[in-house]
């Protein structure tokens, strides 16, 4: 069940809602015993509820057979299926334009996905999202960023 976006820390209910960008979705994936674990957990537990639009799944799609993964196809479903069934479709209806302008149009999509889908975080390493923060109503930080949003003691999702 999800819950109302919450922007305080420490603030964080069952079922954060979450849109996590490519390469954060990449990483918690592909290092199983990386930083991201816990994000990785956390979607597995259903404490943090990953949400996901058709624009974002096939990016996810794409970048999962890059050459310099060396992913098989049979390797790429299987990280699929440990993603994709933790994650809530999210059906963005552009136009949006009261958001504002990603510098880099590619990263838009999450930025959309974020509010069409009432997120309140938005997770990434990209510098153009990061420069967002504050301007949308939900949170837009690093994974690091928003582990350490949670007093001492709390861990996140």
């Amino acid at each position: 069940m999800s819950t109302t976006p919450s922007r305080g820390p420490g603030a964080m209910r069952r079922s954060e809602r979450v849109v996590l960008d490519t390469n954060v979705v990449l990483s918690a994936l592909l290092f199983t015993n990386g930083s991201l674990k816990p994000l990785r957990d956390a979607w597995h537990n259903g404490s943090l509820v990953p949400l996901a639009s058709a624009a974002t799944i096939a990016e996810l799609i794409r970048a999962l057979a890059y050459p310099k993964f060396g992913l098989s196809e049979p390797e790429q479903h299987e990280l699929l299926g440990d993603y994709l069934p933790s994650c809530e479709s999210v059906t963005v209806h552009p136009p949006l334009d009261h958001l504002p302008r990603c510098r880099d149009p590619h990263d838009q999509k999450f930025l959309e996905l974020a509010v069409a889908g009432n997120a309140a975080w938005l997770l990434t390493g990209d510098h153009d999202l990061l420069a967002l923060e504050g301007r949308v109503a939900c949170r837009i930080a690093t994974p690091a960023e928003f582990a350490a949003s949670f007093p001492s003691g709390e861990s996140p999702p």
